[in-house]
């Protein structure tokens, strides 16, 4: 429902806070609390594009934090600001839970993978010129914020079965074990009924 209120408002305000309270039968307060605490609910409007940089351990040494102190200057705008064409926001990123494929970004939840301070520059160059862009694993397409918000509340957007959802080095594991004949342990329950 807070995603909801996002897609409509672009941010989760006190009147949508109100109106999830009131439509889940709870208090105002139990709705901030989980809005303050998930940093996936905004409380005041972030741009068309919202932009996270993750500066976690692998993707901090590798250059994260470049990218993130870079993007600042470029747009001029800090964490949580947002552009004055209401193109782009910028968000720091503790973790996307993506480090084989560090540094990574990620715009409207949808991964960019193995920035550079150079490519994340011209990826929010093309988010505000209005050009194409595309995600490098997940759907072929890159929706605005308020359509992710919607389609986070359950309304399919048809896209969940396009683009690539694995890359190469989510794979690596894999090659090594077919290369060396290994293979998964068998459930304790299973070699416990073999011996009966």
């Amino acid at each position: 429902l807070l995603h909801l209120v996002q897609s409509e408002e672009g941010y989760v305000s006190a009147d949508g806070i109100a109106f999830c309270a009131t439509t889940l039968g709870l208090s105002e307060a139990d709705v901030t609390g989980v809005t303050s605490f998930y940093t996936m609910y905004k409380r005041r409007p972030v741009g068309k594009y919202h932009v996270g940089v993750c500066t976690n351990t692998v993707c901090g040494v590798l250059g994260g934090y470049q990218i993130l102190d870079e993007l600042h200057e470029h747009l001029g705008v800090g964490d949580d600001e947002v552009t004055p064409d209401n193109q782009v926001s910028l968000e720091h990123l503790e973790c996307n839970a993506a480090c084989t494929y560090a540094p990574v970004m990620m715009v409207n939840w949808e991964f960019f993978d193995n920035m550079t301070p150079a490519t994340a520059k011209q990826l929010v160059d093309d988010l505000r010129a209005g050009n194409a862009v595309r995600p490098t694993r997940g759907p072929d397409r890159l929706v605005s914020w308020r359509e992710a918000a919607r389609i986070l509340a359950g309304f399919n957007d048809d896209q969940a079965t396009e683009g690539p959802t694995a890359g190469p080095a989510d794979l690596v594991g894999l090659k090594v074990a077919q290369e060396h004949g290994w293979t998964a342990p068998e459930p304790a329950g299973d070699r416990a009924e073999e011996s009966r």
